[in-house]
């Protein structure tokens, strides 16, 4: 179970080292100049413009950029500082993440507490009317955009209704409506997902024989079909994080919830390469911290994993063991 641990989260390393190459990169060679939107055609002189270009550091060659980035990030954890607000850009994302971070985790906590019980409803009742209702609701809010719920949850529970706040995060009230609109699109989709697989185990030999030996339902679904569901279920609760994030973005504009979504848009449209470079290392180094968390959760569900990353020492006494409890037997 360690040496598992240990190769995933070697295998992080260059990952982290992956991403920043590929978003310094894209952002050092997009077109336009975060110099000149500094500065403005107003004030644009060619001293100020070298002034201000050694100033942010971009008068340094494109490799050594890299490298004293990577260097600042991986020694000192910095990631420079901010364009336009002159702000270190870790202190803005200390301050933004935990609020992104508990969208994206509560909107996971929702899909699964919603979806997985009704996947499993649809997949014991199939083609019942109950069957058909679930499906077309979760094909319906599948084709839906997280931004076009937003936008639609917003005018109708809180202009029409006034039932909830339109913006801010000040109360509980407030994260009803993000949360809602970042998990409802998880949530059609892994009710499909969970009534799939759930089709599939419980057309299994072993489930057969279970209710063969006389076993209650409820305990051949709850022992037997939803361990075996619980793998690929597990996987794609893990994938739908980055797609959760990915829509967070657009959630928090709308509902003006001051997390990374926004900073990170905000980056994007002001040529902000510190920002953007940050905020995109840190949500990888959050998306895959997931993806560790889901494959040690793997070894706990699946006891095949653990035995594949078990000691030589570990399998010879456990060989050792079943071989004596046989020769018990005979």
């Amino acid at each position: 179970m360690v040496r598992y641990i240990i190769k995933r989260i070697l295998w992080m390393i260059p990952v982290f080292i992956g991403v920043i190459v590929i978003v310094f990169s894209i952002s050092y060679f997009t077109p336009g100049d975060p110099v000149m939107n500094i500065l403005g055609s107003a004030g644009y002189t060619p001293e100020k413009y070298a002034m201000k270009q050694a100033e942010l550091g971009l008068d340094k060659p494109f490799l050594v950029q890299l490298v004293t980035y990577i260097w600042n990030i991986f020694t000192k954890l910095d990631f420079g500082t901010s364009f336009t607000s002159y702000l270190p850009v870790i202190s803005e994302i200390s301050t933004r993440l935990p609020i992104t971070i508990r969208i994206n985790l509560m909107s996971i906590a929702l899909m699964i507490i919603i979806g997985l019980p009704l996947g499993m409803m649809s997949a014991l009742k199939q083609y019942s009317i109950l069957d058909t209702t679930l499906t077309s609701f979760a094909l319906i809010f599948a084709a839906i955009p997280a931004f076009v719920l937003a936008v639609l949850a917003a005018l109708f529970f809180s202009v029409q209704l006034r039932w909830l706040p339109l913006t801010g995060i000040a109360t509980w009230q407030a994260w009803i409506l993000p949360v809602s609109c970042s998990a409802f699109a998880g949530v059609a989709v892994y009710t499909r997902h969970a009534r799939a697989n759930m089709l599939e185990v419980i057309r299994q030999d072993f489930i057969r024989t279970a209710r063969a030996k006389g076993q209650k339902e409820s305990v051949v679904i709850r022992k037997h079909a939803l361990r075996n569901c619980m793998i690929p279920l597990t996987t794609i609760a893990g994938a739908f994080i980055a797609t959760i994030f990915s829509g967070s973005i657009i959630v928090e504009t709308i509902f003006a919830i001051p997390g990374m979504g926004t900073y990170l848009l905000g980056g994007i449209l002001t040529r902000d390469y510190p920002v953007t470079n940050g905020v995109v290392f840190v949500v990888s180094v959050f998306i895959c911290t997931v993806n560790l968390i889901i494959d040690i959760l793997y070894a706990v569900i699946d006891p095949r994993i653990r035995a594949q990353y078990s000691s030589p020492t570990k399998k010879a006494k456990k060989l050792k063991k079943n071989l004596s409890a046989e020769v018990e037997v005979v």
